[in-house]
């Protein structure tokens, strides 16, 4: 189901990047000689996180890739429009969007705070959307242009519409809003989730704590299943949601070991919206 083809000399945009998942998912696309477009907030170091936009894209650089960092955000039409017009000016196009900018917050219904609902809704709807509809003229020129949103499977079951119904709705419509533009053009989009949590500062510091992050594989399962989607063919993964080990099992791997080194397999934390 994997194509022969690779990233070579294509354009990634990308929301956010400057650590994490983001982050992995450029590295490995730049292994294969991408060029890699980063909008981020993070220009200053973050004193309890690292990373910033400049040193994630040096570690693309020596992963093998080009990389422009762009500091901006992506709620912001003025940041994301500057960010897809340097793009363009650099490499002369874009081939690939990727949304992995989002914001988290599990608090029930009635006891979020609406700036955090807000600003959760701007980030992951409205800044996939944004992201999208902005680089679409260069995407339609592009001879194998794709669309992929780390956003989960449109799981409508009891469960999980109500176990955090404002992340819920933040989440399944940054998946909506990938597909929608994806099938409104005619773009492959793709949404790409995880099975288990992600070895991630957002899982570390605001959900589980250590434990959980010891309970969680490690980003490279994210970045490798988003390289498996992204260099398949076109038509294979269009218009899907998917989960990152359903997408290595399809281009061959059998072992996940190495993505939760000395990890019982039956003590991964699931992921939200996963049955």
């Amino acid at each position: 189901m994997v194509s022969n083809s690779t990233l070579h000399e294509k354009t990634v945009l990308i929301s956010g990047g400057s650590r994490g998942i983001g982050l992995a998912i450029a590295k490995r696309l730049a292994e294969d000689g991408a060029n890699v477009v980063l909008l981020a907030k993070t220009a200053e170091p973050h004193p309890k996180l690292p990373g910033t936009v400049y040193t994630a894209a040096e570690e693309i650089r020596e992963a093998g890739g080009k990389a422009l960092p762009v500091v901006g955000d992506v709620r912001e039409e003025a940041d994301v429009q500057a960010a897809v017009d340097a793009a363009v000016q650099e490499f002369g196009g874009i081939d690939i969007v990727i949304n992995n900018a989002s914001a988290i917050n599990l608090e029930p219904a009635d006891q979020i705070d609406m700036k955090r609902y807000d600003l959760m809704h701007d980030i992951n709807v409205r800044g996939t959307f944004l992201l999208t509809r902005t680089a679409l003229p260069h995407l339609k020129k592009s001879a194998d242009p794709r669309i992929l949103s780390l956003s989960p499977p449109l799981n409508m079951s009891q469960k999980w519409l109500g176990a955090a119904p404002s992340y819920m709705m933040a989440k399944y419509s940054m998946s909506l809003a990938a597909l929608g533009i994806g099938a409104q053009y005619q773009i492959p989009a793709t949404c790409l989730w995880p099975k288990t949590t992600i070895q991630t500062a957002a899982v570390q510091y605001a959900l589980g704590g250590s434990e959980m992050y010891e309970r969680s594989r490690t980003p490279e399962v994210y970045s490798d299943s988003a390289h498996a989607v992204l260099t398949a063919e076109p038509t294979t993964y269009a218009g899907r949601t998917m989960l990152c080990e359903d997408v290595l099992e399809d281009a061959g791997v059998t072992d996940f070991a190495k993505y939760s080194p000395g990890i019982d397999p039956n003590e991964l934390e699931k992921d939200i919206f996963v049955d």
